[in-house]
């Protein structure tokens, strides 16, 4: 009888993608007219992706995906997960197209999820749990977004665009998932997205009392369970809608258990938002790009390493579970490629953001070639007959 419960599963390999433009956001307000401090402080974001016309969920979700699959065998994977909630077909699954230009397996499930920003680790569970059943496959998980406001909106200035890719395994080789996790859905409207419309809408203020809340509520449930406590885990990471909001979260998550942040630690909390602070909100991978923020930036030595993972999806479901990062992890982070994509980035002019943001993408069939800008090695090369149609660059 299979022993399943005592399999380590995980994430063998990780890789995101983003955009090769971005915005910064003193150019922002500077156009807005305001003090830029409003978003550098206020916020704790520096700049934000933004996608060229020819970039979308899915061109981000191959780009990082080709990454993590890269010398391996494609045979193991029998489940790619897309995890979005910025959808381009009420049918038809992103994933496919995904699979499709990967040229993966035909025996493999392909599925997308949706619930705000923590679609991705209600697929993350999902598959850790296939995984156990099935030991020698892989799941290839995917959470690509587009975080669209509107412009001159509130919520304008925390936009961005960005997709992490997951190989998920038994015997990981970046982090192993430990089993107890905490976890709430509560039915709040502080965010939602009407299929009428690609701008979300937003009660700001409300959101972020309800991502403490989940987050105390969580907590107590995963430390219940787990027997661990705040000293148990090494590091923190969270969901990042913007940096400040981490910052204000980790310093109540520590006042709840009766701590005092060091200097060292708010620095070390740093280590995890670095990468986000650049990209901006890319609302399903967020969190997971805060994780490979950690792993590629973090001074000291992680092997061994206990994290505390908090996911939060407006709507909304909320989750706190753990994990331990594994001995070689340094050997298998991208660094390098990550290190590439911000310094091969195009800041924008404010004239350019506004022409990238307001493409007219034709919604009545007729053909429209887009324009063809930097990309990676996938974009979108029209649409045609209501189709869209993507190519290898």
């Amino acid at each position: 009888m299979r022993e399943n419960h005592v399999i380590n599963v995980g994430i063998d390999r990780i890789a995101f993608y983003t955009s090769h433009y971005a915005l910064e956001l003193k150019e922002l307000a500077r156009v807005r007219g305001v003090d830029p401090d409003k978003f550098l402080v206020g916020l704790g974001q520096h700049s934000m992706s933004v996608p060229p016309p020819d970039e979308d969920i899915v061109t981000m979700a191959a780009n990082a995906a080709s990454r993590v699959i890269q010398n391996q065998d494609v045979n193991e994977i029998e489940m790619v997960i897309f995890a979005t909630e910025t959808g381009i077909d009420q049918s038809k699954a992103a994933g496919i197209y995904v699979h499709d230009l990967l040229k993966l397996p035909a025996r493999c499930r392909v599925i997308e999820m949706k619930q705000a920003c923590y679609a991705a680790t209600m697929a993350l569970q999902l598959a850790l749990s296939f995984i156990r059943q099935h030991p020698h496959k892989k799941v290839l998980l995917i959470a690509s977004d587009i975080a669209r406001y509107g412009l001159n909106t509130p919520g304008e200035s925390s936009q961005g665009c960005g997709a992490v890719a997951m190989l998920l395994s038994a015997h990981p080789q970046l982090l192993s998932f430990d089993s107890e996790y905490g976890v709430i859905t509560e039915s709040v409207m502080d965010f939602w997205r009407p299929n009428y419309t690609d701008a979300a809408f937003v009660e700001g203020k409300y959101s972020s009392l309800v991502y403490m809340s989940m987050l105390e509520r969580t907590w107590q449930q995963y430390c219940t369970l787990s027997q661990r406590y705040f000293k148990d885990h090494a590091y923190y990471l969270y969901h990042v809608s913007v940096p400040r909001l981490v910052e204000k979260a980790h310093s109540y998550l520590a006042k709840l258990n009766q701590e005092k942040l060091s200097d060292i630690q708010l620095t070390e909390l740093n280590y995890t938002l670095e990468y986000g602070r650049k990209i901006g909100n890319c609302y399903t991978a967020a969190l997971y790009l805060s994780f490979i923020s950690l792993l590629e930036r973090a001074k000291e030595n992680l092997s061994g390493k206990r994290l505390g993972f908090y996911s939060y999806g407006s709507g909304c479901v909320a989750e706190f579970f753990s994990g331990v990062v594994q001995s070689n992890y340094k050997n298998k982070t991208d660094s390098i490629y990550h290190e590439q994509l911000f310094k091969q980035r195009k800041f924008l002019t404010y004239d350019e953001y506004e022409k990238f943001y307001t493409f007219d993408y034709p919604k009545d069939g007729r053909r429209c070639d887009i324009p063809q800008h930097q990309t990676g090695q996938f974009r979108l090369a029209r649409i045609e007959n209501h189709k869209r149609i993507y190519e290898c660059v």
